[in-house]
């Protein structure tokens, strides 16, 4: 059986992982569990899947757990998801909080020679140079994305070599306000805002479908992930959310992933890599009932997270964190009603704009660089 530990067990990605694992209970063991806010349904997790280790966000919940289940080895806040990625039961961590969080689990992971199934963005794009050379210190630790277009551009990858890609094609449903104008944008709700018309997700991630910034991180973490030039990866808007990325490779051969938009079937084959397995959890995809695939380019003029993680992550060094930083107060921001939408893009840019890149030379580098990025923006939009 192998043993996982899932980082953000109460959010859109841990509990779809826990349906996998549900449905496949012979396979797996979950040895550890984490939550922030959601105490109920992370106490309904522990009474199902007894984990032995527990993390939890905020000391009132890390109270009525203890209370309610001493057995546990239980741990608080930030440093708890340090200590279950150190555990040494734990095969494979999934890394599924949301935010730079995660970065430092991320870490402890790899230095305990883990397989990281990772569905955090911003560990590769906040702090993706320095990820990648403790890979190559630890090298039984492995990286296997999680992110549907990460993992289907890891996937249709296995059809050639690396040094026969041509570019990588990051597909985007083109969320929520796909093919409106900046007009259109100015007065928009957060309540229109989360209605995403194909995919199931938190409230940040959905926000940052409906800006593209979530693509413009996806671009980050794939030059980070796959070695590829940024040159060579550009982004495609397909509203069926069937076709969940491709290469090109030099020939001029595309290998694509296909699958219904469904984030258990990338989670499942990041546990069971290089194995495929079936699972009844999984929903077959019928191209019949689909009927059509189309292809369009997303308007950047109008939604400017695509430009703005070129730009940050061609800089390099640390601006992709200040991207990452500025954009998740924004998003605060925005989802309590104290921005604009479109102030998003404004708040991001004057960040990039005021910041003087650094080399990463450790997580706190990061850590400083993203703390420091948050207060600015609350500073200076903090209503």
């Amino acid at each position: 059986m192998k043993k996982i530990g899932i980082l953000g067990s109460t959010g859109s990605i841990g509990t779809s992982a826990l349906d996998v694992i549900r449905h496949a209970r012979d396979k797996y063991e979950v040895v550890a569990l984490s939550g922030y806010s959601n105490i109920e349904l992370l106490m309904e997790q522990i009474k199902e899947f007894n984990p032995k280790y527990v993390a939890i966000g905020f000391k009132e919940g890390y109270d009525r757990i203890k209370e309610k289940y001493p057995q546990i080895n239980l741990f608080l806040g930030e440093e708890g998801l340090k200590e279950i990625g150190k555990l040494k039961e734990v095969e494979i961590l999934l890394t599924a909080v949301s935010g730079a969080i995660g970065i430092e689990a991320t870490v402890e992971g790899i230095k305990s020679g883990k397989r990281i199934a990772l569905a955090n963005k911003e560990t590769m794009v906040a702090a993706g140079p320095y990820i990648n050379d403790l890979l190559k210190k630890y090298p039984k630790a492995e990286i296997i994305p999680v992110d549907s277009e990460h993992s289907a551009i890891f996937q249709s990858l296995l059809g050639g070599k690396k040094n026969e890609v041509s570019k990588l094609i990051i597909t985007a449903s083109g969320g929520t306000f796909r093919g409106k104008n900046l007009e259109d944008l100015k007065d928009v709700t957060v309540e229109q805002a989360l209605k995403h018309p194909n995919w199931s997700m938190g409230r940040k991630i959905t926000i940052d479908s409906s800006t593209l910034v979530n693509k413009g991180l996806e671009i980050i973490e794939a030059h980070e992930l796959f070695g590829v030039d940024y040159e060579n990866i550009e982004v495609l808007v397909h509203p069926q959310s069937i076709v969940h990325s491709m290469v090109e490779f030099k020939d001029k051969s595309v290998i694509a992933q296909l699958g219904v938009p469904d984030m258990k079937i990338p989670i499942q084959y990041a546990f069971t890599y290089p194995e495929r397995d079936d699972n009844e959890v999984f929903e077959t995809l019928d191209l019949r009932k689909v009927g059509t695939l189309t292809f369009e380019e997303p308007k950047r003029e109008v939604f400017k997270g695509i430009d703005l993680a070129f730009k940050a992550g061609k800089i390099g060094k640390t601006m992709p964190a200040v991207l990452n930083a500025a954009n998740e107060i924004a998003v605060e921001l925005f989802l309590r009603g104290e921005i604009k939408f479109l102030e998003i893009y404004e708040i991001i840019e004057k960040a990039m704009d005021r910041h003087e890149p650094k080399e990463i030379d450790s997580v706190e580098t990061i850590k400083m660089v993203d703390l420091e990025t948050r207060a600015w923006v609350y500073k200076n939009y903090e209503k």
